[in-house]
């Protein structure tokens, strides 16, 4: 298969990363990986590397920080990048908002060294894994790429700024080719089970807190958001599948190279409608076979200290990426919790050299 060009993935041994850049490895591109292992595992490289075959003849690892600006120069000194699709960042809206300078620095002025490296060597096509976050609370269902952008946390600022330096450069600069991803909650992995969403680790996320629960890291999973103007009373949330996710960067990056796409453009991917956080316990305790122990705390909604950027009801139109993208997410939750499951009961340990027999 000749080669389609060679793409950047920062960010790339993380939970979407890894899952992106096989899907670019098998659409014919070359992948390159910067990363500095702060939210990762080496071994979900190598589980990659090794799951990908053949393939791995054209996948490349760089151990760098996009905060290094020697060794952001480093790696576009060493090879020559046709794209960059931007993962790497701190990740989490509530610990950003116990460490905002964290935030700030690793995301800001990572982006900015690298922002400023694709200049240097004249690469200038670039997918920006933004956030759905950007938007804070909209007032209507789904939301719009249109709709104003309001951030609520640390997080979602870097999100919005760098997404604002992006079309300062295009502006600037008529030759860069953007388009900016706004998403909200991944679910699920690879259906082979050989790549996934590692459970170690503090749990920041719902479906992080439900596998722990599940593999016994966790006795119990606690819920205090009931109370809110919905069905059951839990939040409504826009999960949508790492692979639907995936394809939707490389559907991206396809569209960089087209002739006819020029500018900087915004596109939801979503999967237009949301779920509930207890519709998703329901739907993997019925994938799994596994009880999750539940401890409901439901609080007044007039006590209720509120949390960033905390709507009941959230999720995105995905109707632009359709349209002009030809993306659409494929799996509905009972897929997710499927995948997610299938990679728990392979992976109990994650990617730990036990689970690993000692690599």
């Amino acid at each position: 298969m000749a080669s389609r060009g060679t793409i950047l993935v920062t960010g790339g041994a993380g939970y979407i990363g890894t899952h992106t850049a096989l899907q670019l490895l098998q659409q014919g591109y070359k992948v390159s990986i910067i990363d500095n292992f702060r939210n990762s595992f080496s071994e979900a490289f190598i589980s990659l590397y090794e799951f990908a075959g053949d393939l791995s003849n054209n996948l490349r690892l760089h151990f760098g920080d996009l905060t290094d600006k020697e060794e952001v120069e480093k790696t576009f000194s060493q090879t020559k990048f046709d794209g960059v699709i931007h993962f790497a960042g701190l990740t989490s809206a509530l610990e950003s908002g116990w460490k905002p300078l964290d935030y700030f620095e690793n995301n800001l002025i990572g982006s900015i060294n690298l922002y400023q490296a694709m200049a240097r060597y004249n690469c200038k096509k670039l997918v920006f894994a933004s956030s759905s976050l950007v938007y804070g609370e909209p007032e209507n269902n789904p939301c719009l790429e249109e709709f104003p952008l309001n951030p609520k946390s640390p997080y979602a600022w870097t999100k919005f700024f760098i997404e604002e330096i992006a079309r300062d450069i295009q502006k600037a600069d008529p030759e860069w080719k953007i388009i900016l991803l706004r998403f909200s909650y991944p679910v699920g992995a690879h259906e082979s089970g050989k790549l996934g969403d590692d459970p170690r680790g503090r749990a920041q996320s719902l479906v992080r807190h439900i596998m722990q629960v599940a593999t016994g890291r966790l006795p119990k999973l606690g819920l205090s958001e009931l109370g809110y103007p919905t069905p059951d009373g839990s939040e409504i949330r826009d999960f949508i599948h790492v692979m639907d996710l995936a394809d939707g960067q490389v559907a991206a990056l396809n569209k960089l190279f087209s002739k006819e796409y020029t500018g900087c453009t915004a596109y939801n991917l979503g999967t237009g409608s949301g779920k509930s956080l207890l519709e998703m316990v329901a739907a993997f305790e019925k994938a799994s076979g596994k009880k999750i122990n539940l401890d409901l705390c439901p609080v007044p909604p007039d006590v209720r200290v509120k949390a960033l950027c905390d709507p009941a009801e959230f999720y995105v139109s995905a109707e632009k990426a359709e349209r002009e993208l030809g993306w659409k997410a494929k799996y509905g939750i009972k897929e997710m919790c499927r995948d997610e499951w299938n990679w728990i009961i392979q992976n109990p340990k994650g990617y730990s050299c036990e689970s690993w027999g000692g690599l």
